[in-house]
């Protein structure tokens, strides 16, 4: 140790020393930092590192160790051989790169320690091979156990130095690191050189191919410093740009983990570059390693574990083709009781991301709102478009020795219990009344409420008795006519039945509900509670409507006809946006006749056309009136849409009055778009492009209204009333409605509540989002006159 300190002390200029210092705690700061970013990195962009790591290291530590020759005085001219010294600068970079190399392996300790001591052994190696190189007249005597203390001292900093470099990337680790390396190479080199004894040897001549000290050092020392730091430049610009690539990277996986939806990403080979937890769990692959795996091998774990039907391979090559292709998958799969919607979305440059999200809730809700199209919202009966259906399968499959009946039935006095007890006592009567319908026919048969207090049976029976149908009638009056006892009320109501039977009565179902309405007339006629076969002599009510048809021509040319108004008011605003128009006929010896009555008739015999085209003209120059900013609504019949000036009387309507056309609304129901669909949303789209809106009436009572919603941008939906009555009474009228109105939201469509009758129910619109609403609770329908009266007073507080 004496002879070390004493060679540091006497035999080295401490200005050069200290120049060696600062070149050696540069290199070493670059080499930890480039270390540091090789070990981030994967493949060949490691090598690279590693490469640049040992050059930069390798030549700072050559450059520290001939500036501290230069501190060195051995008392006689020297100089440096030029080849020696080259080979020299070689062993210190390629010996740092394999120690580098080692100690970016992995993650254990023992193998960057080890990796540490071989840099310490290619220092070692560095120097001894620099000190051959050394030419002056003296020889180099060694001391064995300092040079071996030298070697040690260099290889266990070295080790420590990597070590702790690589436990933690931050700034105090990074120093003492820094640190620790700079100790390796100055602790080995001062160790070195005192285990040197210079005897002289004037026999010694220096070879011509050296090179004189001061202008090495010099030289070494410029290039060093240069080298070092334009690398720690690099260096810290790489860490900075790592550190916002982190940054990101971080915001990346934090928006990607906290995803509703699964996610994961392929390469074009089908392995898998990135996922989420929300990926795992929803296709049931938690447990699994997944990341860098083939798809096909996971599909192929989850087929062994019962955890995938169909063949993986197929599944697989298709995915991986249609990627290729450049082609959008969805499809929709089924895990653990749960509807997933997967889509496969091509990359640029190969690969495919897919994203998986759960659709269980949203199929219930479609599933909801298109069973609502096709059965009663109140007993949840098949309704119209579902009877027709089974009716015509009935048919199809008849054989000759078959009995097909249809029944049409009509609740004898049911107007005056609902009127008298209200809507909840006949709603809840109306249902008992399905339920009774349900327990009196087979499995073979369909029960079907047509609306109201209407319903209808298809009996279907092979090879049974003729009298099959009339006891079927029988058991149905005796059990209807049985009383009920609805919320405390002891109620009695009976039904008339008509019949028609196929295929002697008729052969398609209009037919037959034609023929068994007309019997259900006549049973009605005949005192209630009974039913009736259809005759071909039923000609009475036929002759009843024909008067009525010629007092309905009639009141036309008299102008019997007046047009009444009801207030449609916006939810939020609590302001009437609109009036929608209502024809009444005061006959002149019957009094005010309902439309119930009058418009079925008018729209069998075409007189709805006329009709209609006056209510349209009168509705508009009413209208023309009003503020601006309330509109008029006019409904239009199915049978309007059969004539083929619609479209010129609706623009003669709005030429004549005066009323630009966004101010009027038509409405039509399901029933139009059924008569022919094509031509039907046509005329609605040109109606459309002048400015006129339309509303779609009635919404799920009828017919399947989701495929029209798609195939024709309507402006509002109109909720019917049905639904409306039971909000605050049925947890289902709640979601069906919840349900509409979410749909209307989504598709940027109006959606007016009908028959609103009290203020929960006003309320529970307003909370659910509904637009406008109409009903009792504004306003009974009044005539032109009081539209300003309706207009000007705050909305009546009315309890229907």
């Amino acid at each position: 140790m004496y002879q070390v300190l004493n060679c540091l002390v006497t035999e080295h200029d401490w200005r050069l020393v200290v120049l060696g210092g600062a070149i050696c705690w540069l290199a070493s700061a670059v080499a930890i930092s480039l270390l540091h970013r090789a070990r981030a990195s994967q493949g060949r962009t490691r090598a690279i590192w590693v490469g640049l790591d040992a050059a930069v290291g390798g030549c700072g530590i050559w450059a520290t160790h001939f500036v501290a020759m230069l501190a060195y005085d051995p008392g006689a001219g020297a100089g440096y051989n030029i080849p020696v010294t080259l080979i020299s600068l070689v062993f210190a970079v390629a010996i740092s790169a394999v120690g580098l190399g080692i100690a970016s392996l992995n993650e254990r300790r023992w193998t960057v320690a080890m990796g540490g001591a071989v840099v310490g052994l290619g220092v070692a190696a560095m120097h001894y091979t620099g000190m051959m190189a050394l030419e002056l007249p003296a020889r180099i005597v060694w001391s064995p156990g300092i040079v071996l203390a030298s070697v040690v001292f260099g290889s266990v900093f070295a080790a420590m130095a990597l070590v702790v470099a690589v436990r933690r990337d931050d700034r105090s680790h990074t120093l003492a690191a820094t640190g620790l390396l700079t100790v390796a190479i100055v602790s080995h080199h001062f160790t070195a050189m005192g285990a040197v004894t210079l005897v002289p040897d004037p026999t010694l001549v220096i070879d011509e191919l050296t090179i004189a000290p001061a202008a090495l050092s010099f030289l070494i020392a410029v290039a060093a410093f240069a080298i070092l730091g334009i690398s720690l430049v690099a260096a810290m610009l790489d860490r900075r740009s790592s550190s916002e690539l982190h940054q990101q990277k971080v915001l990346l996986d934090s928006a990607i983990g906290n995803m509703s939806q699964g996610l994961c990403m392929f390469d074009a080979e089908g392995r898998i570059l990135l996922f989420n937890e929300r990926y795992s769990e929803m296709m049931d692959r938690t447990g699994m390693p997944l990341q860098g795996r083939m798809l096909i091998d996971v599909l192929q774990d989850q087929k062994s574990n019962g955890k995938w039907d169909g063949d993986p391979d197929e599944f697989f090559n298709m995915v991986v083709a249609a990627a290729k292709a450049g082609e959008t998958l969805t499809r929709v799969v089924t895990r653990n009781g749960r509807s997933i919607r997967v889509v496969d979305q091509p990359k640029k440059g190969g690969g495919w991301v897919a994203t998986f999200e759960d659709i269980t809730e949203w199929q219930q809700a479609q599933e909801r709102i298109s069973h609502m199209a096709r059965h009663d919202a109140l007993t949840n009966l098949p309704n119209r478009t579902l009877f027709r259906e089974q009716l015509e399968k009935a048919l199809r499959l008849a054989k000759r020795s078959d009995q097909l009946a249809v029944f049409c039935l009509d609740l004898d006095h049911f107007k005056e219990i609902n009127d008298t007890l209200g809507h909840p006592v006949g709603d809840a009567l109306l249902k008992e009344v399905a339920r009774r319908l349900g327990e009196c026919v087979t499995e073979h048969d369909t029960v079907a409420r047509l609306g109201g207090d209407e319903f209808a049976v298809v009996q279907f029976c092979s090879d049974c008795d003729p009298s099959a149908v009339s006891l079927l009638a029988s058991h149905i009056v005796e059990q209807i006519g049985e009383p009920y006892d609805i919320g405390g009320h002891q109620l009695v109501v009976g039904v008339s039945i008509g019949i028609s039977l196929a295929p002697e009565d008729g052969k398609n179902p209009d037919e037959l509900l034609k023929n068994a309405d007309l019997a259900l007339y006549r049973a009605k006629a005949d005192g209630r509670g009974t039913y009736r076969y259809f005759e071909t002599g039923m000609d009475a009510r036929a002759q009843a409507r024909r008067i009525l048809e010629l007092d309905l021509r009639a009141a036309l040319q008299r102008h019997e006809f007046e047009v009444y108004y009801q207030p449609i008011r916006d939810v939020a605003s609590d302001e009437v946006v609109a009036f929608e128009a209502l024809v009444r006929w005061n006959h002149s010896l019957r009094g005010l006749i309902s439309p119930v009555n009058f418009i079925p008739l008018a729209e069998e015999t075409g007189l709805i056309v006329q009709l209609g085209d006056w209510v349209l003209r009168q509705a508009c120059m009413d209208a023309t009136g009003w503020p601006d900013n309330v509109d008029v609504a006019v409904n239009l019949s199915p049978v309007q849409f059969k004539n083929p000036n619609l479209v010129s009387s609706v623009k003669a309507a709005l030429r004549a009055s005066g009323l630009p056309a966004h101010r009027l609304e038509l409405e039509i129901t399901e029933s139009v778009l059924l008569q022919n669909s094509a031509a039907t949303l046509a005329v609605l789209h040109e109606l459309r492009g002048f400015g006129v809106r339309i509303s779609l009436d009635d919404f799920g009572t009828g017919y399947s209204s989701l495929s029209y919603l798609r195939s024709f941008p309507f402006d509002k939906i109109k909720i019917d009333r049905s639904f409306v009555n039971e909000l605050t009474t049925r947890d289902d009228s709640m979601a069906i409605v919840r349900a509409v109105t979410s749909l209307g939201k989504s598709l940027g469509i109006v959606t007016t509540a009908e028959g609103v009758e009290t203020e929960a129910q006003f309320e529970l619109l307003r909370r659910e989002g509904c637009t406008q609403a109409q009903g009792y609770l504004f306003s009974q329908p009044r005539p032109a006159a009081e539209v300003n009266t309706m207009l000007s007073r705050p909305r009546a507080r009315i309890v229907a």
